[in-house]
């Protein structure tokens, strides 16, 4: 037999612990996407999860407790797809390419969680940030230049300098391919990569400002 409420309806299935928590981590990404940690409140989450206010509570402590929460796991998986592709060999261009490719990858599939990461927060927020993530990527990427600097003759001191155009630059692009999704990812990594690697492979040994006008 149906369990049903006193006016008759249907009663929703109850949903174990980690399933709810699991829902309130959806409920709360989306949230704070649009509206950022200091714009949201425990009333909201709880409304859209169709909660009470004590279950939010119960599960993380508060708003802040959950925003911890989908900033780490966001954190998590973008730092993991960075790495992987950072590490897994090939030639310096591939390597520029599938980081580039693996950030536009991220944003694809969480853009909600994207949102969250590059949003500046007044408020309360994770030790871990997404400038820390760009700090990590920009160190390996420079690790990785060092070498080919080394190479091709130029001073190695420069490499963490240029590391960190090059993350900026994917970074920043990344930030205005959130909004516009035009044109496809793949196309926006190859004129990224177009732009880095060619510039990398006609550096000026001592490079200087052509004037100052």
């Amino acid at each position: 037999m149906t369990d049903t409420s006193d006016e008759g309806r249907p009663r929703r299935p109850r949903m174990t612990g980690a399933a709810r928590r699991e829902q309130l981590v959806t409920v709360g990404r989306g949230v704070f996407a649009a509206k950022g940690i200091d714009g949201t409140s425990v009333e909201e989450i709880a409304a859209t999860a169709e909660v009470s206010k004590p279950i939010v509570y119960e599960h993380f402590g508060g708003k802040e407790g959950l925003y911890a929460v989908v900033v780490d796991r966001e954190l998590r998986a973008l730092t993991e797809a960075i790495t992987t592709a950072l590490t897994a060999g090939g030639s310096d261009r591939q390597t520029i390419e599938r980081a580039a490719l693996a950030l536009f990858d991220y944003i694809e599939g969480s853009p909600d969680g994207f949102r969250i990461l590059v949003r500046d927060v007044s408020g309360e927020s994770p030790a871990g940030t997404y400038s820390s993530l760009m700090s990590d990527a920009a160190a390996q990427v420079a690790y990785l230049l060092s070498d080919a600097f080394e190479q091709r003759g130029y001073a190695t001191r420069t490499a963490p300098m240029y590391a960190q155009m090059l993350v900026g630059m994917v970074s920043l692009t990344g930030q205005w391919w959130l909004e516009t999704r035009t044109p496809a990812k793949e196309v926006v990594a190859a004129h990224v990569v177009n732009l880095a690697w060619n510039g990398l492979g006609n550096l000026d040994e001592r490079p200087a400002l052509d004037g100052r006008g």
